[in-house]
């Protein structure tokens, strides 16, 4: 199924059981979870050529703890559990290429995880300019601070820091 989603449109909401595979042909979303004090915590951005789902909640049916929504307009294929496990019976590579695709993002997610108890501030944000080059033209600071783990001061500061000749 095609979708488009404007501007914080959302594709999945906490509560909800997330029941698509979704794969971003055009635009930019981030999955995020917020804090009973309403604080934000970004977990990933997935711009265009990736994929995005909560696996926890598509894999058993349960209701997610995350929120899913588009940072600017947004064009996606979306996959239901059953469509995706019979394009895996009709194409074998596929299955393939997901498995590596997932394990990517697994050694990301490990990496993401090693780089927050080990790394300083400004090592995670050359990391993340790296991973996301030109993003800070299409995702607010605050947001690049929630997914770093810092304040937006101490963003600005890195950020100020960098720019210095």
């Amino acid at each position: 199924m095609e979708k488009t989603l404007r501007r914080k449109d959302f594709l999945l909401q906490a509560g909800d059981v997330c029941r698509y595979k979704t794969f971003v042909c055009k635009g930019f979303l981030r999955s995020y979870r917020t804090t009973d004090n309403g604080n934000e915590h970004v977990m990933q951005f997935s711009p265009e050529n990736s994929w995005t789902t909560d696996p926890e909640s598509y894999e058993n049916h349960t209701p997610s703890s995350y929120n899913i929504d588009a940072l600017e307009y947004t064009e996606v294929i979306m996959w239901t559990k059953k469509d995706f496990d019979y394009l895996f019976e009709q194409l074998p590579s596929l299955k393939v290429y997901s498995d590596r695709l997932i394990a990517g993002n697994l050694a990301r997610t490990r990496q993401r995880v090693f780089s927050a108890i080990s790394a300083t501030a400004e090592e995670r944000y050359d990391e993340f300019m790296k991973m996301y080059p030109g993003i800070l033209t299409r995702v607010p600071l605050h947001m690049v601070a929630s997914f770093l783990g810092v304040s937006r001061e101490t963003l600005s500061r890195i950020r100020h820091t960098q720019v210095k000749p």
